[in-house]
């Protein structure tokens, strides 16, 4: 008998294409995880000589081919020596040709960050004087159009996959083990495995091509999928399908053996199905965290656990969710959800929030590092609307665990009065069936008498008729006919049976609230995904930071050169200590920046600009060229995050290096130093 679907969960399938659509359509490129946080030349400065390499510094480690970093002279033509090299932690560096002319160079760079992110952007810089260029980089597409969207859509499939998949073997083994033999509940499972496989050989097919050229046509290369196979993602998304064969041999247990088993029996393969249905989960949670945001930056050793820990929770929660939704309306009459299964999947649940907010705190911490991120990131005001969209569920479920108590609560009172009633009536039949007795023998007496004139009058025409056996024969047709007709009158009554529970079940005022709850608590979960699933396609709140800084301290750098000329230089450095609030800029103002007395400031700043003091700032000229220095300079602390020295004395024009010692704790201490043209 087909089934039609009923208005809400019409709707809710409109949600989930209305949502999906919406967040995708206008995701446009994915955001990039790493970011360019400095480079030598600087973008924007003029040097006086051709220099001899191009560095670039990210935020965090990046891969490289020898196509990766390119720098075109002002004809367009390539100058560099095709062989990035690392120079040190995240500062990466490709040699030039020699002899380059005066002119506008171009820098163009296209990478993939350590949590698996491409990254392209290009930069100017000039030698001697600015000139008109006709370089082109052409469209830096890594990571997104086409391609982008389509890999995007590919990750959100596979976090709601593996949510269904988990979730809802974890509904049926820990709340409700007969939805084991639910047609319903299997559908669901087998379908989260199928989405999450598809998506899981979608995304490595797509991989090569969205860290590359953005090419539909480089889908299908081999050389590239052998490339990506090479790569920590690639690794990743292979152990993933090696994990998914160990997923498939559970489900098969889980809705194969596990339900033929008696009860007993169930309750030592409950045991063994929970471990290994754990190790498997967990180990499909590690293939992102691996790849991901938790295998880079601060403190990767914690954040991947944690980043398991998080997806687990996530995953018991709202695929658990998803189970008992389908359980609430597709389960059959005769094998309806009880309070009991609710009840239990209540405090699942409640668990889960908890390991959720622990986790995501830390996390939190750990992408944005200050409050400001919240708003002055796209990460951070990202974050604020998913944990509003938390909050929401959490409100929604808070009013399912009320409706759950009353469902419960109904459910213990008519199993008492059917009780009561069941030992009623079988005290009154007991009554009945021994005052009828004597009545009884009575009849069969009295019946007895009558019957025997009338078969002794039908023996004698059975025999008249010369016909013996033919009334027989006609009665035995009659007894063929009487077992099929008794089957089918049964199947009707079942049918009937069936439909009037159904009538009284769905009539119930308790277990229709719960189903209305759950499924907002539904339609919410698939809004918080698609935005969880976007929120790992941004920038992360610290990164955007320091480019923020970056970007300044560039803008900065590329006037100082015209600064110089009017009497002033301004140097924005960036450094990062390694400590507690070890991260920010130092800008050093030398004034009128010639030979002879000068004053200087020093100003340091975090990432987000706010100005903040340190224990000690130093700062040293030092003239190569010559052997001259360093000259120490201990500046006076003026007021918070600025520093002031009179009478700096400059001996001699040249390009002097200007060094800043920072130091934001006992121990926590770097130097970081900028070239630029005094006097």
């Amino acid at each position: 008998m087909t089934r039609t679907i009923t208005p809400r969960l019409r709707t809710l399938v409109l949600l989930f294409i209305a949502v999906t659509g919406a967040l995708f359509a206008g995701a446009g490129p994915a955001s990039a995880h790493a970011a360019l946080t400095g480079s030598d030349p600087a973008q924007g400065v003029v040097v006086p000589k051709a220099p001899d390499q191009v560095s670039l510094t990210f935020s965090e480690n990046v891969s490289m081919n020898d196509n990766s970093l390119r720098v075109l002279d002002p004809k367009g033509k390539r100058v560099d020596l095709r062989k990035p090299t690392n120079l040190s932690g995240t500062t990466y560096a490709v040699q030039l040709k020699s002899g380059l002319g005066k002119g506008t160079y171009t820098v163009a760079y296209q990478v993939v960050s350590a949590d698996s992110h491409p990254v392209a952007g290009a930069y100017t810089f000039s030698v001697g004087a600015p000139s008109k260029t006709v370089a082109s980089v052409g469209d830096q597409a890594a990571g997104g159009g086409v391609v982008g969207w389509l890999y995007g859509f590919g990750r959100y499939m596979s976090y709601a996959g593996y949510i269904v998949l988990v979730g809802g073997a974890a509904f049926v083994l820990a709340c409700w083990q007969r939805g084991s033999g639910v047609r319903a509940m299997q559908r669901l499972v087998v379908g989260g495995w199928l989405t999450l496989t598809a998506a899981t050989l979608w995304l490595l097919l797509l991989r090569g091509s969205y860290t590359t050229s953005g090419s539909l046509g480089d889908i299908f290369d081999l050389n590239l999928l052998g490339q990506v196979l090479q790569t920590k993602p690639g690794a990743a998304l292979v152990s993933r399908l090696l994990l998914l064969a160990a997923a498939a041999l559970f489900i098969a247990v889980l809705f194969g053996a596990y339900d033929k088993r008696e009860e007993e029996e169930k309750r030592d393969l409950t045991f063994g199905l929970a471990i290994g249905g754990t190790v498997v989960a967990a180990g499909l949670a590690a293939s992102w965290a691996m790849a991901e945001h938790a295998s880079t930056g601060l403190q990767p050793g914690i954040a991947m656990p944690v980043d398991v820990i998080h997806l687990l929770a996530v995953a018991t929660w709202l695929g658990g969710l998803t189970a008992l939704l389908v359980a609430l309306y597709r389960a059959p009459a005769d094998t309806p959800v009880d309070s009991t299964a609710v009840h239990r999947f209540s405090r699942v649940a409640f668990g889960s929030v908890l390991a959720l907010v622990a986790t995501g705190i830390y996390q939190s911490w750990r992408q944005l590092g200050s409050w400001s991120a919240f708003t002055d990131t796209t990460y951070g005001q990202l974050l604020l609307v998913k944990i509003g969209l938390v909050a929401l569920l959490v409100g929604i479920a808070s009013i399912s665990r009320r409706w759950t108590g009353r469902l419960a609560a109904t459910a213990v009172t008519e199993k008492e009065k059917e009780t009561g009633e069941e030992a009623a009536a079988g005290e009154e039949a007991e009554a009945e069936e021994a005052e009828a007795q004597p009545e009884k023998e009575t009849v069969k007496a009295s019946v007895a008498v009558q019957e025997a004139p009338a078969k002794a009058s039908k023996a004698a025409k059975s025999g008249a008729s010369g016909v013996p056996g033919k009334d027989a024969s006609a009665g035995a047709d009659s007894g063929d006919d009487a077992p099929e007709r008794a089957a089918q009158l049964a199947r009707q009554q079942a049918a009937m049976d069936t439909a009037r529970q159904k009538r009284v079940r769905d009539a119930d005022p308790n277990r229709f609230g719960l189903r209305r709850s759950v499924l907002a608590e539904a339609g919410v979960a698939v809004v918080l995904l698609a935005v969880t699933t976007v929120l790992t396609q941004t920038e992360p709140g610290r990164t955007e930071q320091d480019a923020k800084a970056a970007t300044t301290a560039s803008s900065s750098s590329s006037s100082a050169s015209s600064d110089s000329s009017s009497g002033a230089l301004t140097l924005d450095m960036s450094f990062d200590t390694g400590g507690k609030d070890g991260k920010g800029v130092v800008r050093v103002d030398l004034d009128p920046a010639t030979v002879g007395s000068n004053e200087m400031h020093v100003y340091v700043q975090r990432p987000n600009g706010r100005a903040f003091d340190i224990p000690e700032v130093k700062v040293a000229f030092t003239l190569a060229a010559k052997k001259i220095g360093p000259l120490p300079v201990a500046p006076d602390h003026i007021t918070t995050g600025h520093w002031a020295a009179n009478g700096v004395q400059i001996p001699m024009a040249g390009d002097w290096t200007v060094a800043v010692t920072v130091r934001t704790s006992d121990i926590d201490q770097v130097t970081v130093s900028k070239s630029a043209q005094i006097g």
